[in-house]
């Protein structure tokens, strides 16, 4: 399965995600921002290439509609509702992302 992660600036909460889930069996991951300043801005290709995106904020969900919606056609979008509150790797994060996203993926 194919998991994009996105947040605004893809420095810390997608990041984060990415790493977690990128040692998974049969997980491939990648990340990237929404923000017109991210360090990893979010492509058409990403989009084309995921199976499931993970959006960290309703926002992201909004922002990826207005911009991106020729290439969300039958894609799979998760909201996980998780604030910009936390440092890349931050314990409480990848616990939030486990609990969060783990069902997602078990599914698939």
């Amino acid at each position: 399965m194919r998991a994009l992660f996105i947040c605004t600036h893809n420095r810390l909460r997608s990041p984060t995600a990415e790493q977690v889930f990128a040692t998974w069996p049969g997980i491939e991951t990648d990340s990237a921002g929404v923000g017109a300043d991210a360090d990893m801005p979010l492509a058409p290709e990403q989009l084309d290439w995921a199976e499931i995106v993970f959006v960290m904020e309703k926002l992201h969900r909004s922002r990826l509609s207005a911009k991106f919606r020729r290439h969300l056609n039958g894609k799979r979008i998760v909201c996980l509702d998780i604030p910009d509150d936390y440092d890349y790797m931050q314990p409480e994060l990848v616990r939030l992302l486990e609990k969060k996203v783990t069902p997602f993926l078990r599914r698939a």
